[in-house]
């Protein structure tokens, strides 16, 4: 097979297109705008594909060589968080959204990557299944599609995020852990409220909650192996209506974020009995909510280092990255079948979800070629 490369008029086309979805964020599961516009380039191509209201779309190209059973799959996600864009770009968010995270040029990216194999497709044999997902910040989007079958059959997967702090245009990857797991869990702390002046007659509940908090970082520090990274974070803390009076009620919101699945599975039973037990320590009752949205993204050797070779093969710079906290919907098909989660750099100086953040579209050429080629390898695989 020829070497791939990428034109410049099919890139302009990619940056037509993203910069036609930066205008028009979109947030959760309600992306209308957002799969219209995606449909519209798909039909203008001729690629098959099925849509799931205005939360996702599965696409697939099977190639016209010799039979082959294998399906590769190819995600990118589509919606934006509840950002005020600060950027000044002339293609700004028209709306009171952003696209904070980079989804835009997921989503374009995964147009252009399948507008190329689908003009090649007499070049190779097994299909190749491209995912346009919703809602992934809040960790729905990716339930839905897999629900949907989109990991029917894969026998490997890929997706791709930008990272604005890398350089432009290079890939980084890492086998085994990469992204964390994202819980999120509700205590309600319950005393009895009453007048400041007299709290022998009250029971404290936000004396019970700020111990609670505390005490919650011991299951770091002492409830799980230290070469096991955990982290639990105490994002809100609600107790109390006026200066003179003791509540008897408080509200603790926070999350939990690890690697390894056995902290991940023994995570719940913790925080509840830390907050429950503490609670009554101080006379209090402690109702608990602990509610699983993300699992930890687990990276596979062999496609980690396929996607390496690719890189390699197509002259785009790889580099090997470390684990991060932050956590990502991915690991629904990750968990399914063997897959790559890659990071594409885009040279800027904000952090993703900054209102300011500006990505290099440039990067989105590397992008695009490191998807096909790996697909095209994996299918000769």
């Amino acid at each position: 097979m020829e070497k791939i490369v990428l034109s410049n008029e099919e890139f302009e086309e990619v940056v037509r297109i993203r910069r036609k979805l930066h205008r028009i964020p979109e947030l959760g599961m309600d992306l209308k705008k957002t799969s219209d516009l995606v449909c519209e380039e798909l039909d203008q191509s001729g690629i098959s594909y099925t849509r799931y209201g205005d939360s996702g779309i599965i696409a697939e190209i099977k190639g016209t060589l010799k039979e082959n059973n294998d399906v590769i799959m190819i995600r990118g996600d589509m919606d934006a968080l509840p950002v005020k864009e600060k950027t000044g770009l002339d293609f700004a968010s028209e709306n009171e959204n952003m696209h904070a995270c980079g989804h835009d040029l997921h989503t374009a990216m995964l147009i252009g990557t399948a507008k190329k194999l689908f003009s090649i497709k007499d070049s190779f044999a097994g299909t190749i299944r491209f995912l346009f997902q919703a809602g992934e910040e809040p960790g729905l989007g990716a339930k839905l599609l897999y629900e949907k079958g989109a990991m029917k059959d894969v026998k490997m997967g890929m997706g791709i995020h930008m990272d604005p702090l890398r350089p432009t245009g290079e890939i980084s990857a890492i086998a085994g852990p990469d992204w964390a797991s994202c819980d999120r869990f509700k205590i309600k702390v319950i005393g009895k409220g009453g007048h400041g002046a007299m709290p022998h007659k009250c029971i404290d509940a936000t004396i019970a909650a700020a111990a609670i908090v505390m005490n919650m970082q011991s299951i770091v520090s002492r409830n799980t192996d230290p070469k096991k990274p955990l982290v639990i974070t105490i994002g809100a803390l609600h107790s109390g209506t006026a200066f003179n009076i003791i509540s008897g009620e408080a509200i603790i919101e926070g999350t939990c974020r690890c690697f390894d699945k056995d902290v991940y599975e023994s995570l719940p039973s913790m925080v509840k009995s830390m907050a429950v037990n503490t609670a009554k320590t101080y006379g209090c009752e402690a109702e608990f909510e602990f509610v699983r949205l993300i699992q930890p993204l687990i990276n596979n050797e062999e496609a980690c280092s396929l996607l390496k070779k690719t890189c390699e093969e197509a002259g785009i710079p790889f580099a090997d990255r470390q684990s991060e906290m932050i956590a990502e919907d991915f690991a629904v098909y990750a968990n399914a079948a063997p897959c790559i989660f890659a990071h594409l750099g885009a040279g800027g100086c904000f952090p993703l979800h900054n209102p300011e953040i500006i990505f290099e579209e440039e990067s989105m050429k590397n992008g695009i070629l490191a998807e096909v080629n790996f697909a095209l390898n994996c299918l000769k695989r």
